[in-house]
């Protein structure tokens, strides 16, 4: 008998994950491989032995843009995760964000649903790192 969860398409699992306030990405079981966002199966393989498993929620971004708009600003970025995956997100409570940052990811509610966001890391001098 399956469970329910086990009926769940990547994208509802990966959902049902936020929910339960846990950052869970896929990895591919045959090379050890993350991927995100949530597959059927394993870019260029075809592969589909994947396992969720927690991620660090550590990463470093690789773009961003500041994205102006009437109901306020917001630092959209490729941010490469240390597991290996390029996701897009954003960056809250910095009006700058430099390249090369490292950043934390958090679970946050964005029009009342989780979403994986990321804060900047202070370095040792009070700086963010870049």
């Amino acid at each position: 008998m399956t469970s329910q969860s086990d009926e769940l398409g990547p994208q509802a699992k990966f959902e049902a994950f936020l929910k339960e306030g846990r950052f869970m990405i896929q990895r591919c079981k045959a090379t050890g491989t993350h991927v995100f966002y949530p597959r059927v199966a394993v870019p260029g393989t075809g592969g589909t032995d994947f396992e969720w498993v927690e991620a660090s929620g550590l990463g470093t971004v690789y773009s961003a843009t500041l994205n102006r708009s009437r109901s306020g600003n917001a630092n959209v970025v490729l941010v490469d995760l240390d597991e290996g995956p390029r996701m897009m997100s954003r960056v809250e409570g910095a009006e700058v964000v430099p390249i090369g940052a490292r950043v934390q990811a958090r679970i946050a509610q964005i029009d009342d649903a989780p979403a994986v966001v990321f804060d900047l890391i202070p370095s040792t001098d009070g700086e963010h790192q870049s």
